[in-house]
């Protein structure tokens, strides 16, 4: 039987705000237990949540990114649930009336455009955090331990719809989804901290039939390449499970990477079992259109304005101007290095920073925030390759100079104590093909016989012999003078 994958993804995105949702703690990464949670969090005797107006401007930014309805008025409910490392025994979080409403995501897999609509965006706190592993308690006995730092932390919720067909798409969503919120600076985006963090709904029907099979929901999946995984083995194993007489059970699972395999957590519970009602402690929230042409003032030049710019201003193909807006940090990479260039070098730019540069990064796992070469730098050293100074060729040794600091970065410091200019004198580049002529007669007489590739050959000696500083051009206009 063929069987089609549905996916939709839960992403839950910690907000960049200094303090909590609705109380005026830190929200600072890796504070000791409990040292970040004051009585509201807590959930004391007469305590009351005020509303963070800064998550709530980040929540505006994504709908507007998005292509969202905001919602001029939404309502905060309570989702009743009982767990140790939530003290109110209830979460504040949105259910009929979210914030942000609608909207869709374009992205690529592969080289193919696909758009996947939004259901919606619901701001909402986070829960504490439950810790079991190798945690002693006050007398040496083996203990589990509540920390409640995270405890109130903003969230925003960004629910899919069910549009996502294969682990692919769901990870090139994600890391659309991603790149999105880091770019708007709504987020840091750091996985390993908790900020970025996914929910799966992964279920499989027969192809061509309209139904839903029955889901399963793999939690806080906080790594793309987990995600992958867990989506992979979630698809096999309910395949399997189905074909050989079974039925999938609606539940939530964990996905274990030490075993690459997801295992059931607990029953997966439907909306009327968190008992939702409105928070009585919070107002509605209203939203002004003032307030949002405010922020849109505010937003950065949007991924898909910046790709379609980029096109159009430096005249590149829809494919690197994709890549190129990858990340806010990437675009503005090479917006500065253009700047630096001469007129008419972008393609040249974009090459090198797709190509070299990105090489480079992956070798070392950093991004190109972290980059030893800065957009000067680069610029500095394709002004030579587009003056003729250097080659293509010789300018990856001197890249990688530069990259290692050799010179304090200097490309043109680095060309001269190299000795590494090239050679464009056209009576030293003819004498040497006068050479490379004479000494192989054979591959001559073979390109004379209309075998093209007898020339690149006589190109490489010519090349050689100049110890790679011959100008390329020069080189090949001259041979094939010589040669006819």
């Amino acid at each position: 039987m063929n069987w089609e994958v549905v996916i939709g993804l839960e992403t839950h995105v910690q907000l960049s705000t200094a303090s909590k949702i609705f109380s005026g703690s830190s929200t600072r990464f890796g504070a000791p237990a409990n040292m970040q949670a004051n009585a509201v969090d807590l959930a004391l005797p007469g305590t009351l949540p005020v509303m963070n107006r800064g998550a709530v401007e980040r929540a505006i930014k994504l709908g507007l990114a998005l292509g969202s309805h905001i919602a001029p008025r939404s309502i905060f409910a309570r989702k009743n649930y009982f767990y140790p490392d939530l003290p109110k025994n209830y979460q504040i979080s949105q259910y009929e009336i979210p914030v942000v409403q609608g909207g869709s995501l374009t992205f690529f897999v592969g080289d193919k455009e696909k758009t996947v609509r939004l259901t919606r965006a619901h701001l909402e706190e986070d829960a504490g955090k439950s810790l079991h592993d190798d945690f002693i308690g006050p007398h040496g006995e083996k203990s589990s331990g509540i920390d409640l730092n995270r405890a109130g932390t903003p969230l925003l919720e960004i629910v899919s719809e069910p549009e996502l067909r294969s682990a692919e798409e769901a990870v090139a969503y994600a890391k659309a989804l991603h790149a999105l919120v880091v770019w708007l600076g709504i987020c840091d985006g750091n996985m390993q901290e908790g900020s970025f963090r996914i929910d799966a709904n992964v279920s499989v029907r027969p192809a061509g039939q309209k139904e839903f099979g029955t889901r399963t929901e793999t939690k806080n999946v906080n790594s793309f390449r987990f995600l992958e995984r867990a989506i992979q083995y979630e698809v096999r194993r309910q395949i399997e499970l189905i074909e050989d007489g079974g039925q999938v059970v609606q539940e939530t699972r964990l996905y274990d990477p030490d075993r690459d395999e997801t295992r059931s957590m607990r029953s997966k519970e439907d909306a009327h079992d968190y008992r939702y009602f409105p928070d009585p402690d919070l107002p509605p929230l209203v939203i002004s259109q003032e307030w949002i042409e405010r922020v849109r003032a505010e937003m950065p030049e949007l991924p898909a304005a910046k790709r379609a710019r980029f096109e159009s201003e430096y005249g590149l193909p829809a494919y690197d101007a994709a890549q190129l807006t990858v990340s806010r940090a990437t675009a503005d990479y090479f917006e500065a290095a253009v700047k630096a260039l001469p007129a008419g070098q972008a393609k040249l730019a974009a090459n090198w920073i797709m190509g070299e540069l990105a090489a480079a990064l992956n070798r070392e796992e950093k991004d190109i925030s972290q980059s030893p070469v800065s957009s000067a730098q680069l610029a500095k050293l394709l002004t030579r390759i587009a003056d003729g100074t250097i080659s293509n060729k010789i300018a990856r040794e001197v890249f990688a100079a530069i990259w290692q600091g050799e010179q304090g970065g200097d490309a043109d410091a680095i060309i001269e104590a190299r000795g590494l200019k090239q050679i464009s004198d056209t009576g030293a580049i003819a004498k040497m093909v006068d050479d490379v002529i004479a000494a192989n007669p054979a591959i001559v007489a073979e390109y004379r016989a209309g075998k093209e590739k007898a020339f690149n050959s006589l190109v490489g000696q010519v090349m050689k012999a100049a110890k790679g500083k011959a100008n390329p051009q020069q080189v090949n206009e001259l041979l094939r003078q010589k040669l006819s």
